[in-house]
C-alpha cells in the first residue's frame, strides 16, 4: 500500500476527533460553568532511512537524515479552566465561583464530586442541591420559617428566620483546589472526579489559598468562544480536505502505474 495513503488516513481520524471535540464546545455554549476542550496531538513513529550524523560511502558526515513520519494521533483532550464570564441572575440561590475552585457535591453512591456550576436549590427536605438533586459538601439545610438566605464572599451561609431580625450563620461553602486541574475526569452534568492525575483536593473556604472568592445572585457561564470554536471548526475541515486530497492523489498514482505496467 502506498505510504502517503496510511498517513492521510490517520489525518482524517485526527481531524475527524478535533471536529468532534469543537462540536461539544459549541453544544455545550450556554452550559453554565462549562470548560471547553481541546485535541492534543503528536506525530507517530519515524522510520529512519538514514540517521542524521551517520558517515556516507566517502566518510564524510551526513548533515541530516532521511527519516520519514508515518502520521499522527490523538493523545488527548485538554480541560482549559479559564473563568468564563459572571452573569447577574438576582436570584438567591445562584452562586459563581470568580477565580479557582470548584464546589463539591455528594453523589447517590456517597463519593464526592466537583463542580463550577453554581446553580442551587432546595429539595423538599430544605436542604441545599444542585440541578440532579445532588446535596453539596458540606450539606447545608435552612430551617422551615427562612425569611432570607444570603451567601457571603467567603462561603459564609445566613439565614433571617420569622421573629428573629439578627441573621443567623447556618454552614460554610468551602472551594477544592487541585493542583493539576486538567487531571480531572469529566463525567457529565457538569461534574468532575478525582483522578491520581489531579492529585488530591485540597480544601479553603473561599479566598483563602488562592481560591476565588464566591458571588452570590450570579452564574459562571461557559467559557467557550464561539467565534473562535468557528475558526477551529473552519481550520479543521481545510485539514481534512487536504488530508482527502492526498489520499486521491495517491490513488491516481497508483492508478496511473497498475495502467501503465
Amino acid at each position: 500500500m502506498h505510504g502517503a495513503l496510511f498517513v492521510a488516513k490517520t489525518g482524517l481520524s485526527a481531524q475527524d476527533t478535533s471536529l468532534k471535540v469543537i462540536s461539544n464546545n459549541l453544544a455545550n455554549v450556554a452550559t453554565v460553568g462549562f470548560k471547553k476542550d481541546r485535541a492534543v496531538f503528536e506525530d507517530l513513529l519515524y522510520q529512519a532511512r538514514r540517521q542524521p550524523g551517520a558517515q556516507n560511502a566517502e566518510g564524510a558526515q551526513l548533515p541530516t537524515g532521511l527519516q520519514l513520519g508515518s502520521g499522527v494521533r490523538t493523545t488527548g483532550t485538554q480541560k482549559l479552566f479559564q473563568t468564563g464570564e459572571i452573569q447577574i441572575t438576582d436570584e438567591a440561590f445562584d452562586v459563581a465561583i470568580n477565580g479557582r475552585g470548584f464546589m463539591q457535591v455528594t453523589l447517590p453512591n456517597g463519593d464526592l464530586a466537583y463542580t463550577r456550576n453554581g446553580q442551587f436549590h432546595l429539595n423538599g427536605d430544605n436542604e441545599l442541591v444542585n440541578a440532579d438533586g445532588y446535596l453539596i459538601e458540606p450539606a447545608i439545610t435552612l430551617p422551615a420559617d427562612v425569611l432570607s438566605f444570603s451567601v457571603g464572599n467567603t462561603g459564609i451561609v445566613e439565614v433571617v428566620t420569622a421573629g428573629n431580625t439578627d441573621p443567623t450563620q447556618i454552614g460554610q461553602i468551602q472551594l477544592a483546589d487541585f493542583v493539576n486541574p486538567q487531571g480531572l475526569q469529566a463525567i457529565g452534568q457538569n461534574l468532575f472526579r478525582e483522578t491520581a492525575a489531579s492529585g488530591a483536593p485540597t480544601l479553603n473556604n473561599p479566598g483563602d489559598g488562592g481560591t476565588g472568592i464566591l458571588q452570590q445572585g450570579s452564574l459562571e457561564g461557559s467559557n467557550v468562544n464561539a467565534v473562535e470554536e468557528l475558526v477551529n471548526m473552519i481550520t479543521t475541515q481545510r485539514a481534512y480536505e487536504i488530508n482527502s486530497k492526498v489520499i486521491s492523489t495517491a490513488d491516481e498514482m497508483l492508478s496511473f502505474v497498475t495502467q501503465t505496467i
